[in-house]
């Protein structure tokens, strides 16, 4: 009898991708079916709004809804659709999960454990789109990209952004403080490198490559990174220690006109202190991709900044994540149905 795998994506992780993907790699002896969810036209829910769902952090979907669909499927592929405690205990045929995330924050995986289901992720599917934009929103701050396209909008020819003390500064006779040296972190280090700046590292749990050492990159205590750097970016996971580490204390440490860009999780960062510290402290300018809640509420502080560009989380959002994801879950499916080991247990 042929394995079933259901496939929940939505319209930016394409069900249909999925499916060449697995086909490509486990041939057509499998019984697919796929649907498309809404996300991103519709905001995401969290676990901790919703009864029975407590032991997931953001999902898209219903309990009941993602249950029948799943049905008799052995295998699920999906990026967002969630798995309660509940939710496993009606479905005994399921077997493995693959999510196209870095972290399963769709899962209860103590649930998952219990009852001796497989999941899998897919870590680093976004890390060179979240880099390469990261390096955007600093050349948009430090060149003054933000400010002359805000200002022609409105009417006004900024010419005075070529006066030696408005104008911008590049990324090559900078100190860039670099927090995190994950997956994104290092592609970061690597794309400053190019670009001629001075990098420091923070991140307690890593050594330095060889050739980020060899190139000059500095692994650093945290309060020299804040002190030396004249841009800070963020790069860490959301954990009980990082939790708001750039707080009020954290950014009166900056150098004055510092630039700080969090193109992380909105919950490492203070943005009370940070508001603060962009309106009467010693940053310069900030960018802003993530939000501890989202979206981002209208009357947010920060959202009114002059000093401030922001996005609406959409740095890990690039084509090549889509595929390249879909490629590494496909994999994923092929090692399950060969007996094989998996590659990113969670």
């Amino acid at each position: 009898m042929a394995k079933t795998v259901a496939i929940i994506g939505d319209h930016f992780m394409l069900p249909e991708v999925f499916q060449e993907k697995i086909l490509t790699l486990c041939g057509d002896g499998l019984s697919i079916r796929t649907r498309k969810d809404n996300w991103p036209d519709e905001p995401m829910e969290h676990g901790y709004a919703v009864q029975g769902m407590d032991g997931l952090k953001e999902y898209f979907g219903t309990a009941d809804d993602v249950v029948d669909f799943i049905g008799d499927a052995e295998i699920l592929v999906t990026q967002l659709a969630p798995m309660s405690r509940g939710m496993l205990q009606r479905l005994p045929k399921l077997k493995m999960i693959a999510v196209s995330r870095g972290g399963p924050v769709n899962i209860d995986m103590a649930a998952a454990r219990d009852h001796g289901v497989l999941v899998v992720n897919t870590p680093g599917r976004n890390a060179s789109a979240v880099a390469e934009f990261t390096l955007g929103a600093m050349l948009s701050e430090t060149r003054k990209i933000r400010e002359g396209h805000e200002a022609l909008r409105r009417g006004d020819w900024r010419g005075d952004l070529y006066r030696a003390d408005v104008t911008g500064r590049e990324l090559n006779e900078l100190t860039v403080g670099v927090i995190g040296y994950g997956n994104i972190g290092t592609k970061v280090v690597r794309l400053l490198r190019a670009f001629g700046a001075k990098v420091l590292v923070h991140d307690p749990y890593i050594q330095l490559a060889p050739e980020d050492a060899a190139a000059g990159v500095e692994l650093v205590a945290f309060d020299r990174l804040l002190s030396e750097s004249d841009v800070v970016t963020m790069h860490a996971r959301v954990t009980a220690e990082t939790k708001h580490m750039m707080n009020a204390d954290a950014f009166a440490r900056m150098k004055k006109g510092a630039l700080f860009v969090n193109t992380a999780r909105g919950p490492l960062c203070d943005y009370d202190a940070l508001y603060t510290a962009l309106t009467d402290g010693p940053l310069g300018s900030a960018m802003l991709e993530t939000f501890a809640v989202e979206p981002a509420p209208p009357d947010l502080p920060l959202l009114h900044l002059p000093n401030v560009t922001i996005t609406p989380h959409i740095a890990g959002a690039s084509v090549r994540t889509v595929t390249f994801a879909a490629e590494q879950a496909a994999e994923e499916v092929r090692r399950y149905l060969a007996g094989e080991p998996p590659r990113n247990p969670c």
